[in-house]
């Protein structure tokens, strides 16, 4: 199966050959699935090209069971992309046990308009949606420590590679020993980074084998508020003193979490 699920990612970065169309977030490796990403676009319920972002997490036994999927679009909202992700994973039914990735980003890009135009898709013919509630309140904003980084090259560029896919900003800080992740973005897509965190094969052991990351710990979570940062963009930064760590804090509004979270992974 892992070599069958090889061979799947080959044909798939054939077919979606475009500037950034295909991307692999996370390569198949043991027990491990891949997880991949492709970017297209559908017409929408308007006649406007809709720009679209799956994800699709390849199990180890893939084709022979549904694979994960993940939709995004700064176009729709999440009940959109949620009603879209749910009717992908019920057409996947009918393509077991056959590749089916590209089928499913054809039937996306043939169906999307009368999908969003259908009672109860959240937006009707012409209509432009609004954000939902708790997009309205403000991004979900969480604080990863990570307990080390032996393969820090490789590490780094998953990371990254992951915040983009997800659509997330933030921060990767580290300062010594101390490596903390703030992720800032939609909610479900933070969890989506949280699940690629604990199950994906980020780093290398004492050996020099491919593992995963066990000893990273989620030490604060909430909804930002008006006086939070709102980051434009993932950046990694290096801090050469606890000083200059705290400042970025201050910065982020959210000095209140420095000497709760932070100092104490110093002492």
């Amino acid at each position: 199966m892992k070599q069958q699920n090889k061979q799947t990612q080959k044909v798939l970065a054939a077919i979606f050959c475009g500037p950034g169309e295909w991307e692999v977030l996370s390569l198949c490796s043991g027990t491990q699935g891949a997880v991949c990403r492709v970017l297209t676009k559908a017409e929408g319920p308007s006649g406007a090209d809709t720009p679209l972002e799956l994800v699709f997490h390849l199990p180890a036994g893939y084709p022979a069971c549904l694979p994960g999927v993940s939709v995004g679009s700064e176009r729709l909202t999440r009940a959109q992309c949620a009603a879209v992700k749910d009717k992908l994973l019920e057409q996947a039914q009918g393509f077991l046990p056959e590749p089916m990735v590209h089928q499913l980003v054809v039937w996306v890009q043939q169906n999307l308009r009368h999908l969003l135009a259908a009672p109860g898709s959240g937006a009707g013919p012409g209509t432009c949606p609004a954000a939902s509630a708790t997009e309205a309140e403000g991004p979900w904003m969480t604080l990863l420590h990570l307990d080390h980084m032996r393969a820090k090259t490789r590490y780094v560029r998953t990371v990254r590679q992951w915040a983009s896919a997800l659509g997330l900003t933030g921060r990767l800080m580290f300062m010594g020993r101390v490596i903390l992740l703030l992720l800032q973005g939609h909610r479900d897509r933070v969890k989506e980074y949280l699940v690629l965190q604990k199950t994906s094969k980020v780093d290398v052991d004492s050996s020099g084998k491919k593992c995963r990351e066990r000893m990273a710990s989620v030490l604060w979570e909430a909804r930002a508020q008006p006086g939070h940062a709102r980051f434009l963009a993932f950046e990694v930064k290096e801090f050469s003193s606890l000083d200059e760590l705290r400042k970025e804090f201050e910065t982020a509004g959210l000095e209140a979490l420095f000497p709760e979270c932070v100092l104490g992974l110093v002492k």
